[in-house]
């Protein structure tokens, strides 16, 4: 792209045009996982909807690829791509909330972190992820899993209405009543249909809660994993928590001699009576013994970025995923045999129940097909060095087929990784003969496609 045809666009906009030529273009090119390390064109930094706009229809006339960022969290960097002009929404991070009708809209840049601190000053919520850096919008699009996804259903299941700015350069509103096709491929089906500018969704009262922090030895992982299964299958949705498998890491409530060495977590809260929060977790603390633990009343926001230390912006990450239909017993000797031997304190292996209220959405109601899973395990590998890439990958992929024989054949496209556009029918599942025609009405020239990609028939 030749520097006369960027300026014609950089005197469209409001916001700021990035190119190769500006100091400041290698920290603007940067995305999450430094493992991504493409060369745009150029990088928008929307100010308004006019200038996403502007940036679509640039695109389109140039063939130029596009990329989206909203929070920049994709693990295999599609917030970003060489030759591409990035529409970046790092400066569009507003969230308005009206309490009464317990909604709150979210520009595209913003974080889960910055959602939770707007709702929380009204004692209000909507399931959001488990790390606050990660963007409000594309974790949405790809269905959204989260602490309290047992309780009020996926992100995508509390979606309101979306703003879309789609190939052509419409700006078109997405919900029930208006453009219904969109507003259904939206929920799950991920950025293949348009630059969602901003997401307004159903808020429910959740303020402090009764959180569980509890860590084991891995030896301990057959035992603790199997009561897990037990005790999810029969608690309220009230109590909504993950098992994981780590490297212990450095906090207060862990004794040092367990730091850096493997373990295995549980994590979550309990959103129902206060007085009963203790009840409900100390089966956990009674299950095996506990190497450290932390359970007790929290702030919701407090939990939502618990992990954010651990997940940082620049290190290097690869991720694999699945769905499974339970927790079986093949898949807890595989987690027993890999997850004690998690490569670094940044990787975290994590089993997300996604029962409840998922489960009460209809298999075609959403473009989120995966209604019947109880579980969305994921092994989302980070770590510091380069030189260790060869040897994580290997172990990611290793600990992915040891899993497979037990999982079904889709999985969570938030945990995809670049490698994974194979696989892409299979993780939109029965629903995908419907999201391609979709697309090809939206987006029949298919320009949104850094992305798990839905192309058009």
């Amino acid at each position: 792209m030749n520097q006369i045809a960027l300026d014609g666009l950089r005197e469209q906009v409001r916001g700021q045009l990035i190119t190769p030529e500006d100091p400041d273009y290698d920290s603007a090119r940067a995305v999450f996982n430094a493992m991504v390390d493409k060369r745009p064109a150029g990088i928008l930094r929307v100010a308004q909807i006019s200038d996403v706009i502007a940036g679509v229809n640039f695109a389109r006339e140039n063939a130029m690829p596009l990329a989206i960022r909203g929070g920049g969290h994709s693990a295999p960097g599609f917030g970003t791509w060489d030759d591409a002009l990035v529409l970046d929404f790092v400066n569009r991070t507003g969230v308005r909330v009206d309490p009464e009708a317990r909604t709150a809209r979210a520009e595209a840049g913003t974080t889960w972190a910055d959602f939770n601190h707007a709702t929380h000053a009204f004692g209000l919520a909507t399931t959001g992820g488990i790390v606050g850096s990660t963007g409000v919008a594309g974790l949405t699009l790809g269905g959204g899993i989260g602490y309290l996804t047992r309780k009020y259903g996926l992100s995508c299941d509390n979606l309101v209405s979306a703003d879309v700015v789609t190939a052509d350069g419409s700006f078109l509103i997405a919900n029930k009543e208006r453009n219904e096709d969109l507003f259904w491929a939206l929920r799950g089906g991920g950025g293949n249909f348009g630059v969602v500018t901003s997401l307004e969704f159903q808020l429910h009262p959740v303020d402090m809660v009764y959180a569980g922090i509890i860590i084991y030895g891995a030896e301990n992982i057959p035992t603790v994993a199997r009561f897990y299964r037990e005790y999810l299958a029969s608690a309220p949705e009230e109590f909504g928590a993950f098992l994981g498998f780590h490297q212990g890491p450095p906090v207060p409530f862990l004794p040092e001699e367990w730091h850096g060495k493997s373990v295995c977590v549980v994590v979550g809260m309990w959103t129902g009576d206060p007085a009963e929060g203790q009840a409900r977790w100390q089966p956990f603390l009674d299950a095996a013994p506990v190497a450290g633990s932390m359970v007790g009343p929290m702030p919701y926001p407090a939990l939502n970025v618990a992990f954010d230390g651990l997940n940082q912006k620049g290190m290097q990450g690869y991720w694999k995923a699945n769905f499974l239909r339970d927790l079986n017993d093949g898949a807890i000797d595989a987690h027993a045999e890999f997850g004690a031997t998690v490569t670094s304190v940044n990787t975290s292996v994590h089993v997300y129940p996604i029962d409840g209220a998922v489960s009460r959405v209809g298999v075609q109601d959403t473009a989120f097909a995966h209604r019947t899973m109880k579980f969305s395990p994921v092994i989302a590998t980070q770590w510091q060095d380069p030189a260790d890439n060869k040897a994580n990958i290997a172990w990611a992929r290793q600990y992915a087929a040891a899993l497979a024989p037990h999982s079904e054949a889709g999985g969570y496209i938030n945990f995809m990784d670049s490698e994974d556009q194979n696989r892409v029918a299979d993780n939109y599942g029965p629903n995908w003969e419907r999201l391609v025609a979709i697309k090809g009405k939206y987006d029949p020239g298919n320009l949104f496609r850094v992305n798990q990609n839905i192309a058009p028939a």
